[in-house]
């Protein structure tokens, strides 16, 4: 893997800045051929996570999906739960669901919960918090309708937050996805999350953006056309102009979600 990332950094002008548009067709020239891998949108924000009112967290449905089988827990009971169990999560239950947990069961992607469960579900932070799993009401997985919330988890729902550094690592589909595709997942999550900017940020909100596929190096973005291609070159020439033969050798990168950290 380490020869594969190496020869892709040598593949593409990794200072330059592209629309988002071009960064899918660099992206998609350097994907591998051995799976099918995600791609991910990382954006650095301009905001102090420490502050209550600076945190950036939601949920944004993708209009083409994950491209990801995504697996949901559900704590409900009675006809909560037989809904959800209708609607597809894969493992559904109460107190003996959360015994599960509390042992060691982690085999899911999303945790939703119904209201009257919440007091179950607050004793298994330790569990669910560092991987961020805890139920919430801001990202409508604490909720009386969990069969919705399960349908549209499953059928490309997705969470966005800020880490510690002030970075927002987010699927944006997978490198199989049509370049169109992509680029309406890339440009709905983006735009989401401009929309949802703290009105206490000062000086500039976004930092850096780049998108990168799961094994490859990141690709930047021009923050100010992210979405905005017009006039911009298509995704298979703007591939072929990033990849030049004579392209010189450069140092590997961390992956992208660490590379924006620092």
């Amino acid at each position: 893997m380490a020869k594969k990332y190496d020869d892709a950094v040598k593949r593409y002008d990794r200072e330059a800045l592209h629309t988002g548009t071009e960064a899918i067709g660099v992206v998609k020239s350097l994907g591998g051929k051995s799976f099918d891998e995600g791609v991910d949108l990382v954006v650095r924000l301009g905001v102090d996570p420490r502050k209550a009112e600076e945190m950036v967290r939601g949920t944004i449905s993708l209009p083409a999906g994950s491209g990801k089988d995504v697996r949901v827990a559900v704590f409900a009971q009675g006809e909560a739960a037989a809904a959800a169990r209708e609607a597809g999560a894969e493992f559904v239950g109460g107190e003996e669901l959360a015994a599960e947990v509390e042992g060691g069961m982690l085999d899911f992607d999303v945790a939703i919960a119904a209201p009257d469960m919440m007091p179950v579900v607050g004793k298994l932070g330790r569990a669910l918090g560092p991987r961020g799993l805890m139920p919430n009401p801001k990202t409508g997985t604490v909720t009386p309708d969990v069969a919705k919330a399960v349908a549209e988890f499953k059928g490309g729902k997705v969470e966005y937050r800020t880490d510690k550094f002030g970075n927002v690592h987010v699927p944006v589909g997978k490198v199989s996805f049509t370049p169109e595709d992509l680029l309406r997942n890339l440009s709905a999550v983006y735009e989401e999350l401009l929309r949802v900017k703290p009105n206490s940020t000062k000086g500039k909100y976004v930092r850096k953006a780049s998108i990168s596929s799961t094994m490859g190096p990141s690709v930047k973005l021009d923050p100010n056309r992210v979405s905005a291609d017009a006039g911009a070159p298509d995704a298979p020439a703007a591939a072929a102009q990033a990849a030049p033969a004579e392209a010189p050798a450069a140092p590997a990168e961390e992956p992208a979600a660490e590379a924006e950290a620092e």
